[in-house]
């Protein structure tokens, strides 16, 4: 496996780290009686909770990009110390990502998602030259 797909591989699973913890806080805002019920009556989530749920949105609109670059790098055959880096500052911003919107760092939190933007940006690219 090529160090972008692991990278890959681990933002994937950051995903599913982000599922759990947006699951528990809801839960403890929320009550398991709502959140297992046919929730037929809207509850929104408020506060540190609904920041996860957002940030967790906004992931997978950063995979949406990050998956073809590291895919078009890998397939292509294109791997090389500048993609490898470009693809662990993604998942290292990913990861900082999570606190820093759930405790609403600003400006980090802008400045940390252009990170992870401009590292699969940097990836697409390096695929053309």
């Amino acid at each position: 496996m090529t160090p972008e797909l692991t990278a890959l591989t681990l933002a994937l699973l950051l995903q599913v780290v982000q599922y759990v913890l947006l699951s528990v806080t809801a839960n403890l805002q929320l009550g398991t009686r709502y959140t297992t019920s046919p929730r037929d009556e809207h509850k929104p989530l408020t506060g540190i909770p609904a920041r996860l749920l957002r940030a967790l949105n906004n992931h997978f609109e950063a995979l949406i990009l990050f998956t073809p670059a590291v895919l078009i790098v890998t397939l292509t055959g294109q791997s090389s110390a500048f993609t490898v880096a470009c693809a662990w500052a993604y998942l290292g911003a990913r990861a900082l990502y999570i606190p820093a919107y759930a405790f609403g760092w600003v400006p980090g939190r802008s400045i940390i998602w252009a990170v992870g933007f401009f590292a699969t940006l940097a990836m697409l690219l390096s695929a053309l030259f």
